[in-house]
């Protein structure tokens, strides 16, 4: 036991960690407390889950297969949630020594009751056993030694008990975790090892010859049919969208969306903006649009042979439980492309809700299209006033793609929130839905992109994150910015996270962001990676940085600290920077000049004197090389 009499001096060096790694904000504690206990469960808890984040540890070489450690670590990904009727692996393990993984991960800094860690997996994996994740780390440990175990036996089904009984010392297993690893052995690693098909398969293809086919999604999402890589993968049907398991998760994803505005707020969001892409809904069959169908109050229907979809029908607002959210949507150009279908559907929705009888705070659709309708009857007619009154579909003009900002950012060629509002603007304002295919509505999308209080992107996959592309800050972080540019504040940003179907969570972007940068951006063995891949690993790099800028110049996520780690690990530290100038001083310089402007345009709002010095010498430097080595 702990002298009490130590709990002061020990609680202000806790505090000090704290402050030193800048995670007051990410747990929620901004003052030093008084309970030592609740703060060391909110830093495990916290810690906890950025550890469990999964991370990609290098690129994807065309057709190399995955082999020892790297295909155990894929193994566990692809088996980390449910499918095939089985368990994810770690589930299965936990049930083994009779614990519940969902209730571990869902408080992980919880202080575990007396008793309440197995000693069986204690004894087969020592370590810290205080909180529940000390426990998810014990079974992980637990993981991996039965993946090393069916390894080193080849990965062959029949040698599933003895692997069992050599990782866990467990004479025989619960039958959920048997099959699953039999599946593993038979289903999952054949298909990982047959990823070296893909060179034959590209060379048929530039010969003209068959190149198998396959479906596409997310194979850590317990899409495991989408194996192996290196096929013709084609497509859903857009009129079987969204599929029922769909439809469940969106529900999902919308409920705590409205929990998590509801808990910052106090209120419910009159609108919320979401940004639907068509890569997201061929993964994912739809969580995004059924989200916003949900918030508005309607359910598809489904055919009952095919599935397909028919049409839709309106929730009972005593069913609903809550008033009717109104919904602006920002579709990608791939969606427009392939989901003609959909937009209709969810078109004719929002319209169908407009037009119904019920009071304005019940309602929030219905109020905001009377109130329009009314506004514009004069001007336009009663029929155009309504259609416009009811537009909520925006998109790219037909045959564009993309949102603007990437190319506006790089160049440099911006002031303020009025021009990245105005080129978000000007590449998505064109309207969708009703015989509308592409018509020019700018002024449309600015009334309902200033009554938006809750900006909303939804990631359903841990293969990739908001720090991975510019399409996340491009029409994520440009919603943000014209809302802002609009009305002069910043709407709610949340990301909903549904990579695990079975439980959607919604953060704040701010926190995702910073959940990111330490589990990745930051991470030494990410960038240590990145090193392995030279030229493009550099460059990868600098992509980051410029993510992470592009993201704070829309919607206001960075933190200083986030800027002195890079300026600290990615051009400064001695061995990174000698990496980057043997293999890429072009990435160098950028991340240089990033971090200067960020200082510059007052996104990195307080940086330290003499660190940003050090950074133009380290520009200059890089500077005088690279015009050396043109001469």
């Amino acid at each position: 036991m702990l002298d009490p009499d130590k709990l002061p001096a020990l609680a202000a060096r806790i505090w000090e960690a704290v402050e030193q790694a800048n995670l007051q904000q990410e747990i929620g504690v901004e003052e030093r407390p008084d309970d030592v206990a609740a703060l060391v469960e909110h830093i495990d808890g916290y810690l906890c889950e950025v550890k469990d984040i999964q991370i990609h540890e290098g690129f994807h070489v065309l057709g190399e297969a995955p082999a020892g450690e790297a295909l155990r670590k894929l193994v566990a990904a692809v088996t980390q949630v449910p499918q095939a009727g089985l368990p994810g692996l770690r589930e299965a393990v936990a049930a083994l020594y009779g614990l519940d993984e969902q209730t571990l991960v869902e408080r992980p800094g919880r202080r575990l009751a007396a008793g309440e860690a197995p000693a069986a997996l204690l004894e087969r994996f020592p370590g810290p056993a205080a909180s529940a994740g000390d426990l998810i780390d014990r079974l992980e440990e637990a993981q991996h030694a039965l993946l090393a175990a069916l390894d080193e036996r080849d990965w062959r089904p029949e040698q599933v008990a003895d692997a069992i009984h050599a990782a866990l010392g467990e004479p025989r297993a619960l039958r959920d975790l048997h099959e699953l690893l039999a599946f593993i052995c038979r289903e999952v690693v054949p298909r990982l090892r047959a990823t070296s098909d893909e060179l034959d398969n590209l060379l048929a293809a530039l010969r003209g010859r068959h190149v198998p086919s396959g479906p596409s999604g997310s194979p850590s999402r317990g899409r495991l049919d989408v194996l192996p890589t290196g096929r013709n993968f084609y497509g859903i049907d857009p009129r079987a969208i969204p599929s029922e398991l769909a439809f469940d998760v969106g529900k999902r994803l919308a409920e705590a969306l409205l929990e998590r505005h509801r808990r910052d707020h106090g209120d419910w969001p009159r609108m919320v903006g979401l940004v639907a892409w068509g890569t997201s809904a061929m993964r994912t069959q739809g969580d995004d649009i059924a989200e916003a169908m949900w918030l508005i109050g309607v359910r598809p229907r489904w055919a009952r042979a095919s599935r397909r979809v028919t049409g839709f029908e309106i929730v009972p607002l005593a069913e609903l439980g809550r008033p009717r959210i109104d919904v602006t949507l920002r579709i990608s150009g791939f969606f427009r492309d392939a989901f003609g279908p959909l937009v209709d559907l969810v078109d004719r929705a929002i319209a169908a809700v407009a037009a119904l009888d019920e009071p304005d705070e019940h309602n929030f659709v219905a109020a905001h299209a009377r109130a329009d309708a009314r506004r514009l009857a004069a001007q336009l007619g009663q029929e155009e006033a309504w259609l416009r009154a009811t537009t909520r579909i925006f998109g790219s003009k037909p045959g564009a793609y993309g949102a603007g900002l990437e190319q506006l950012i790089d160049a440099r060629d911006w002031r303020d929130d009025a021009d990245l509002a105005e080129v978000y603007a000007a590449w998505g304002g064109y309207a969708y839905g009703r015989g509308r295919y592409g018509v020019e509505a700018r002024e449309a999308m600015r009334d309902c992109y200033a009554r938006i209080e809750a900006a909303v992107k939804n990631l359903d996959t841990r293969e990739h994150d908001i720090l991975d592309s510019a399409d996340y800050f491009q029409y994520h972080g440009g919603m943000v910015a014209m809302v802002r540019a609009l009305t002069g504040r910043d709407p709610a940003a949340y990301i909903g996270d549904a990579a695990d179907p079975r439980s959607a969570k919604a953060r704040t972007l701010a926190e995702e962001t910073r959940r990111i940068f330490r589990a990745r951006v930051a991470n030494p063995r990410w960038i240590a990676a990145m090193v392995r891949h030279g030229h493009r690993g550099a460059a990868e790099l600098a992509a980051t940085v410029d993510y992470l800028f592009g993201y704070d110049a829309t919607a206001r996520v960075g933190d200083d600290w986030m800027y002195e780690r890079i300026a600290e690990r990615y051009l400064l530290d001695p061995d990174i920077a000698r990496f980057m100038e043997r293999s890429n001083p072009h990435a160098a310089r950028a991340i240089a000049e990033r971090l200067l402007e960020a200082a510059a345009r007052g996104l990195w709002q307080e940086p330290d004197p003499e660190l940003l010095e050090r950074i133009r010498e380290r520009a200059l430097a890089l500077e005088g090389e690279l015009e050396g080595a043109e001469t």
